[in-house]
């Protein structure tokens, strides 16, 4: 096998959780674009159809399945409609998240609850249900996405819920790789710092100071940029790679 097929998903199946717009969507466009059958879930159903246009408009297939993942049922039913469509699961991406800028004093209970309900909670409900598949199917790989808030404190905005959160999945990333490992599943993370998404209001000027001035490469990256990094982590080009959480923040956190 040559280098580059190594990077191919060919014959493939994966998952996407909040697949339908954003991070989640370059995603899902990317897996398919190397190969893969790809499935998206999320909670909107109208955006699910207007993100497999767009997709078919280039020539590619997604599989729309409308799921809440904070609903233990709905991540049941969620795996088994992509098993059942694809025909089998070997890739989950772990992308679905929320976040509140909020400073810990005016935190609400139900904000807090929010984030690490799909944050963690639900992605931990999510690669259980996945991983059990994988499991009897000799194997798999799990991208979970995590967060440069994992690693340091952002600002200027207050957001501990978020940064919690995605500490947590860093870890549960690591916990899950070490446990699974003989399973012949690998468990990775991404990440990411500052990309242009509805989540992120990365032309804010109170923000950009901070955000974007603040990196070596001083600019934000595009869902695109981000995309590639989880092919290579759900392709056999990673194949010796398990509990690892890849930062891509253009130097962010070197200083």
């Amino acid at each position: 096998m040559s280098v580059l097929d190594q990077f191919k998903l060919t014959g493939k199946k994966a998952l996407v959780t909040g697949g339908n717009r954003g991070l989640g969507k370059a995603f899902a466009v990317a897996l398919a674009q190397a190969g893969a059958q790809v499935a998206i879930a999320g909670r909107d159903a109208e955006r699910n159809a207007s993100a497999v246009r767009e997709a078919a408009d280039e020539g590619l297939t997604l599989v729309p399945i409308t799921a809440d993942i904070t609903d233990d049922t709905d991540v049941e039913r969620m795996t088994q409609e992509a098993l059942d469509a694809l025909g089998g699961l070997d890739i989950l991406v772990n992308n679905a998240g929320t976040c509140f800028h909020n400073e810990s004093w005016n935190v609400t209970d139900s904000e807090w609850s929010q984030v690490f309900d799909l944050n963690v909670r639900a992605l931990w409900k999510c690669s259980i249900a996945a991983g059990r598949h994988m499991v009897a199917a000799g194997g798999g790989s799990i991208v979970n996405i995590g967060s440069i808030s994992g690693l340091i404190v952002n600002r200027p905005q207050w957001q501990p819920a978020y940064n919690a959160s995605k500490a947590a999945v860093h870890q549960l990333t690591k916990s899950l790789a070490a446990e699974w490992a003989g399973s012949g599943i690998r468990v990775n993370a991404v990440a990411p710092g500052y990309v242009k998404t509805e989540m992120a209001p990365v032309d804010r000027p109170d923000l950009r100071r901070y955000w974007i001035e603040d990196a070596p490469q001083q600019r934000y990256a595009m869902p695109e940029e981000i995309a590639p990094t989880v092919v290579f982590l759900a392709s056999d080009a990673a194949s010796f790679m398990t509990g690892s959480v890849l930062v891509i923040d253009g130097g962010y956190t070197v200083w």
